[in-house]
């Protein structure tokens, strides 16, 4: 799902590269790959990728996660949400 953005430059996520033990669970967790390992810690690959959902931060063991979960969450099930009943809408108009 590399690509997707909300609004680059605004998340809040910040990683203790120092605290993190890599264990991968941000790696495995987090919906829009933010995360990579890179030399046994975790890294931010795509910060205008997260959506703040704070997956992340509440898995992380070592407490080396830092995210104020925002309404990304919500904007991202609205937005798939969207997308899937556009998706089942091809004749156009209200499918009511």
């Amino acid at each position: 799902m590399r690509g997707f953005r909300y609004l680059g430059g605004v998340a809040t996520l910040r990683l203790d590269c120092e605290a993190c033990m890599g264990c991968g669970r941000c790696v495995e967790v987090c919906p829009h790959q933010v995360f990579t390992l890179d030399r046994e810690r975790a890294r931010i690959l795509d910060l205008d990728a997260c959506m703040e959902c704070g997956a992340c931060s509440r898995n992380c063991p070592a407490d080396a996660i830092r995210v104020d979960t925002g309404v990304g969450c919500a904007t991202g099930l609205i937005n798939e949400w969207l997308r899937e009943r556009n998706a089942g809408n091809k004749g156009g108009g209200c499918c009511c």
